[in-house]
């Protein structure tokens, strides 16, 4: 428990010619972890408390400076060695089980017993915010932003108000999206939290090129008290149930999103088998993904963040061999768009599956990062990651230093 969460750790440039960095001794210096107090806001808070961060994936910056930590796969700190436990709709949908991903939790910590009345599943699964610059601050879980395995937080503004894009990443599961109620400046004058005050959104996507953001509000459409939904936190924690209700898209394993300055979107497929049933991310279908991956690309209409409609199209196919000037690529993960307009993507075939005669990428070699040419879709591979190795992310920082993750 010790080992999983997040590490908060001063770094800097040392004073030499290649200005090598180093750790820094630092009061702002910290572990979270398993064990950590936090707490959650929001429609959903309940108690107000929580312990611990589990399974952390993206990270983004919020305008206000602070940290969003998306908290994905949490199911497998889970499980029972109670026979008689018998799994819910929730426990299903959300994929908990008795032998969970084989870590043992539940032997040590009640929290984590499925059949335990003080198993606390629900206070995991959220997005949480970090202020790195207050070492005594505690985690906060905004549960404004929905309950499930989160595999993206790409954070961007549209007429002074916080707009956060949010994936659900497993096979067959949806993209959503959060609008603030108002702009976050006045939001904080007013003593209240941006990521407090809004809707979540989820993806409905037509084979047409054409989309929709289906509010998860209570009261609205089937999310009624007469459907068995409570109240506007029952939403939030139940969020896949809400959206399922909602007729969302499902994806072939959402991954990261990006947001161009030109206020193009794009998103990583990872691919799976959880598409909309038209194939493999063919052209002429919806975003499907097949075993390869794709990308895909929208703006909202009006050109404003805040609207509820969109028009996508297929940017980039996996499996095509000639999507990049290298060949095909495949398991698109990472997305970033950096300052001047260029799209980078990371891929993570699994280690397993890497260069093997069986299965489906015997020819696609080691991941990669990649960078493309947005307009001319011109895509070449900018560096390969080591054998076995998936490529976890990049993002530029100052004086030209690329942050790579493998």
């Amino acid at each position: 428990m010790a080992a999983q969460g997040v590490t908060v750790v001063a770094v800097a440039a040392a004073k030499t010619a290649d200005g090598t960095w180093r750790t820094v001794d630092s009061r702002f210096n910290r572990r979270i972890t398993a064990r950590t107090p936090a707490r959650l806001t929001g429609p959903a808070a309940g108690k107000g408390t929580s312990t611990g961060v589990l399974a952390p994936s993206a990270v983004s910056v919020t305008p206000w400076g602070t940290v969003l930590v998306a908290e994905e796969n949490v199911n497998a700190f889970f499980g029972t060695d109670d026979p008689s436990w018998r799994r819910s709709e929730s426990h299903i949908r959300y994929r908990y089980s008795a032998a969970g991903f084989g870590h043992a939790w539940h032997r040590e910590d009640p929290r984590f017993d499925l059949s335990d009345r003080r198993a606390r599943p629900e206070d995991f699964g959220w997005i949480v915010e970090i202020d790195a610059r207050d070492p005594a601050a505690e985690p906060v879980k905004r549960t404004a932003l929905g309950r499930f395995a989160h595999g993206s937080v790409t954070v961007s503004e549209a007429e002074g108000r916080v707009v956060i894009h949010t994936t659900d990443a497993e096979d067959g599961e949806y993209l959503y999206k959060f609008i603030g109620s108002a702009p976050w400046r006045e939001l904080r004058a007013r003593g209240r939290d941006p990521l407090d005050h809004g809707t979540l959104h989820v993806a409905r996507i037509s084979a047409d090129g054409t989309g929709r953001w289906l509010p998860l509000t209570h009261g609205q459409g089937p999310l009624t008290n007469e459907n068995g939904w409570k109240d506007q936190a029952d939403v939030l924690v139940r969020a896949r149930l809400a959206a399922d209700a909602l007729g969302a898209t499902p994806l072939a394993r959402p991954e990261r999103v990006a947001v161009s300055r030109n206020a193009d979107v794009y998103l990583a497929l990872a691919g799976g088998t959880g598409t909309t049933g038209c194939g493999g991310g063919a052209a002429d279908c919806g975003p499907g993904g097949g075993p390869y991956g794709s990308i895909i690309r929208w703006r909202e209409a009006g050109e404003d963040a805040t609207s509820t409609a969109f028009h996508w199209e297929h940017f980039l196919l996996g499996g095509d061999p000639t999507a990049t000037a290298d060949g095909a690529f495949a398991h698109p993960k990472g997305v970033w768009c950096d300052a001047a307009g260029r799209l980078w993507i990371s891929t993570g075939i699994p280690g397993h599956s890497l260069n093997s005669s069986q299965g489906p990428f015997p020819r696609l070699g080691n991941n990669a990062l990649l960078v493309v040419d947005p307009d001319s879709g011109t895509a070449r591979r900018f560096l390969t990651a080591p054998r076995g190795a998936g490529v976890g992310g990049v993002r530029g920082v100052r004086r030209g230093v690329w942050v790579v993750g493998f």
